[in-house]
């Protein structure tokens, strides 16, 4: 365990990633995409364009060339493909990069005993084993191939591109098949395992926060020593906003092309901001409890110094003061007692939810800027940045 702990976190960070594991990552190593100790990710970019967009254009030039316009002008497609999927892949970096530096704030700040240390190596080995296993993205895969044939003929709409026939004959084109049975899946795909990692890195909080953290109530950060937890929120926001792009782009085309109307979107919009905030903030929720009881303990035992030195003073200073009234402004009691009063202030402050405002701020423009075009296509602009501007004010 000490030699663990003398690693520097070069030496250790390569061992625990959430991400560098799983069949597809293992596939993607195979054919080159990932290079050892590289993303490449301008390269798996371009591959998943090359999958599940270009195919698109080539197989409705070849057979529908007429409906070629329409596909080009699909932003639904566009949102997916070039902008969501590029997002989950660059977003799988940020991930990766965040658990490093809680495994390694951990460490370099001492935040635990040595058992508790070899613990925490127990806990990232189980969550490897899980991120290796075969099952979940197994499951991943199989639940994709269900709603594919169960709900396929719900994707059908009037897209000339997409569909062909008319009432009880509308049918996909080759072009279409190919939209639901690879584009979307790909992207679902890529969604569901980002997810997959993400409950990873939470089953990790959640036993992390079982264990005896040495954790102070003074600390300056106001989370006892945990506030660099807040910064995990972050790296969910490449799926927050993947996921609001794409259903962005699909309400806004049901409010310019079916005529539904913006407030129709309304509590499914609440829905899904709640559940990307309980998602991404669930992790750190796991430490609150601890925190609570820190900052109640902190109170008490302050409390009790508080007493004894607030105590001694008044006696020195205020009942026995006559005769020694001259040497008040230069008693060392004086900054002592100021200082324990914003020591004590701090525990008071302390804030059991270890996340800062920039989490929320990022979570909140990942949904909010996708979002922005749909609302767009029901309020003009114009009144949009009145609106906004009225609010400044």
């Amino acid at each position: 365990m000490d030699a663990i702990n003398d690693q520097q976190p070069d030496a250790v960070d390569p061992q625990i990633s959430l991400i560098r594991g799983g069949p597809a990552y293992r596939a993607q190593q195979a054919s080159r995409l990932i290079l050892p100790n590289e993303w490449n990710n301008v390269r798996r970019v371009v591959f998943a364009i090359a999958v599940g967009w270009l195919p698109l254009i080539l197989i409705t030039a070849l057979f529908h060339p007429d409906s070629l316009l329409s596909l080009l002008k699909d932003y639904r497609v566009h949102s997916r493909m070039l902008v969501a999927i590029p997002v989950l892949l660059f977003g799988q970096v940020l991930l990766e990069a965040r658990f490093r530096m809680v495994v390694s704030q951990i460490r370099k700040a001492d935040l635990l005993n040595t058992a508790d240390f070899v613990r925490m190596d127990d806990i990232i080995a189980m969550v490897l084993r899980l991120r290796d296993s075969l099952f979940p993205e197994l499951a991943i895969l199989l639940l994709l191939i269900i709603r594919s044939v169960t709900a396929f003929r719900g994707l059908v709409d009037d897209a000339p591109w997409l569909e062909q026939g008319t009432g009880v004959s509308l049918h996909f084109t080759p072009a279409g098949w190919y939209a639901v049975l690879v584009s979307a899946a790909l992207f679902q795909f890529l969604l569901g395992l980002t997810l997959w990692k993400w409950l990873l890195w939470t089953l990790f909080a959640f036993r992390l926060s079982r264990l005896k953290l040495k954790l102070a109530p003074t600390h300056a950060d106001g989370h006892g020593g945990l506030g660099f937890l807040g910064l995990t929120p972050i790296a969910f926001a490449p799926v927050a906003f993947a996921s609001a792009t794409v259903i962005g782009a699909t309400w806004r085309y049901q409010i310019l092309h079916d005529g539904a109307q913006l407030m129709s979107f309304k509590l499914p919009a609440i829905a899904f901001v709640v559940i990307i905030a309980v998602i991404a903030l669930a992790p750190l929720l796991f430490f609150v409890p601890r925190l609570v009881r820190l900052r109640k303990q902190g109170i008490l035992e302050y409390g009790i110094l508080a007493q004894m030195q607030t105590f001694n003073f008044n006696e020195k200073w205020i009942r026995g003061r006559t005769g020694h009234e001259t040497e008040f402004f230069t008693a060392p009691e004086i900054n002592s007692l100021g200082n324990f009063s914003h020591t004590y202030r701090r525990i008071e402050r302390l804030n059991p939810f270890p996340a800062d405002k920039e989490a929320f701020v990022a979570l909140a423009l990942s949904v909010a800027v996708p979002l922005l075009p749909m609302i767009l296509a029901a309020v003009p602009l114009v009144t949009v940045l009145k609106v906004l501007l009225k609010a400044l004010h």
